[in-house]
């Protein structure tokens, strides 16, 4: 309890500011091979052709892998939950995006292996490349996977969320505030890059010392790659230099494993920064459209909203981050009728994945600046709006969840008194307790049951 409330310092802090830290890229054993890789520099092509023998002929190289190599080339990080594999790990017949991996390298030095891939001679049929998310489903676009450029939630092709009657609040509306907002894409840009270690054992497992940020995960994902049992590989986390997300994902481990095998000696790969920002997975782009059904005071009565989430060339964990976005759409506020559409279409970008509240913090940006729009349209106090329509206990969310601890009123407040904001009182003076008198209008009275004409509507 002497903990709670005081200053304590970071238990690493003093080794981080001296030097002494050892991060996974400090991790040394004799014998290393550093990998090098070979990415495609198309967006869209097919793959005619790969010669590795120049590259191999070379000495001081002691392998080069291609598609051929791994035991399954195609795995998928949320194949376990149902999610098709769809990415290769090294590609086969076709690149999908500039930056997509096509052969890797194991040399005595960087410097070798990077030139052992400048010698791989790949043939290449470029392709017509799609990059506007919102041309994914016009039938004339270029078609990025071969089923179409819409992923399904078998059996369905969009995620949505319903609540109450959205028809009856757009009548009832006095206004329809409508917004377009368009999140870009952003690298997780972590200071320490993408690294994994692999070490061949006498036993015949492999060690994997590795920067991810899921560890049992990440195991798995490279078990499929080997073909191998989990007992077979033993990966050692350790200090890594910032993840924000992007170290969910699986780049380095499988690369460094499979050469480590091929050669038997240990192989680092350590992702350079230019790979960082332009061939590994970012934040996804998204396009919100957002149309909200208001009062004239402020009231929100509905919501009605389409995403398009960018996962890029292949599926990764988008199917995934785009419902979880969707179901906070109506962002830290109540709002009682909802009609909410999410689709995740492919495009020839980078594949996308998680940084910091995947898929949530976008469509806080989205629903925090339409509420500002709101206000402006109405003419009303951008803070009063927020406080009105705010969560309070006993509020349900779009997917019928019941508040019971909402810190939605207290946040604003605190921010309010932060910035100087001089409220009036009655906004000063609310709090984060249930609904009651000019706070529960009839249009939320069913939230905490205290109407039926709601459900007779529904």
């Amino acid at each position: 309890m002497k903990a709670i409330g005081a200053r304590l310092p970071r238990y690493d802090g003093l080794a981080h500011v001296t030097g002494r830290t050892t991060y996974v890229d400090d991790v040394r054993v004799p014998g290393i091979l550093w990998c090098k890789t070979l990415r495609s520099p198309y967006d869209s092509a097919w793959v005619r052709r790969i010669d590795t023998s120049a590259a191999e002929a070379m000495d001081g190289v002691h392998a080069v892998i291609t598609h051929a190599d791994p035991a399954r080339n195609v795995v998928g990080h949320l194949e376990d939950v149902g999610v098709p594999p769809d990415l290769p790990l090294l590609a086969e017949d076709e690149v999908r995006y500039k930056g997509q991996l096509v052969a890797a390298v194991a040399a005595d030095t960087q410097e070798l292996a990077q030139q052992a891939v400048e010698r791989i001679d790949v043939q290449y049929e470029e392709r017509e490349a799609l990059f506007d998310v919102r041309k994914a489903l016009d039938p004339e676009s270029p078609k990025v996977a071969p089923d179409g450029n819409l992923f399904f939630y078998d059996p369905f092709h969009h995620c949505r969320v319903r609540k109450g009657d959205v028809d009856w609040a757009f009548e009832q509306a006095d206004t329809i505030v409508t917004g377009v907002y368009r999140p870009q894409a952003i690298e997780q840009a972590p200071i320490e890059p993408q690294v994994a270690l692999a070490v061949p054992e006498a036993d015949g497992r492999i060690t994997v010392h590795s920067t991810t940020q899921a560890m049992y995960f990440s195991m798995n994902i490279v078990a499929k790659y080997l073909g191998v049992a989990f007992d077979q590989l033993k990966f050692v986390g350790g200090t890594v230099g910032g993840g924000f997300g992007g170290k969910v994902d699986t780049h380095c481990e499988p690369v460094a494993a499979l050469l480590a095998r091929k050669t038997g000696r240990p192989v680092k790969y350590r992702a350079t920064r230019e790979e960082e920002f332009t061939a590994l997975w970012t934040r996804a782009p998204w396009h919100i459209e957002i149309a909200d059904a208001v009062t004239h005071d402020g009231w929100i009565l509905g919501r009605r909203t389409l995403t398009l989430h960018d996962a890029g060339a292949y599926t990764g964990f988008s199917g995934y981050g785009a419902m979880k976005h969707l179901h906070h759409s109506a962002g830290a506020y109540t709002i009682p009728n909802v009609f909410m559409n999410s689709y995740v279409v492919y495009t020839n970008r980078v594949p996308t994945s998680a940084m910091r509240g995947f898929g949530v913090t976008s469509v806080s940006f989205a629903t925090e600046t339409h509420l500002t729009r709101i206000a402006d349209e109405l003419g009303l106090d951008p803070w009063e709006i927020r406080l009105k329509n705010g969560n309070r206990i006993g509020d349900l969310t779009p997917t019928r969840v019941k508040l019971d601890d909402p810190s939605t009123l207290p946040t604003i407040l605190a921010c309010a008194d932060a910035a100087g904001v001089e409220l009036a009182p009655e906004y000063a003076a609310m709090t984060r307790e249930e609904r009651s008198g000019d706070l529960l209008p009839e249009h939320l009275r069913d939230q905490i049951g205290k109407a039926d004409a709601w459900r007779e509507r529904v």
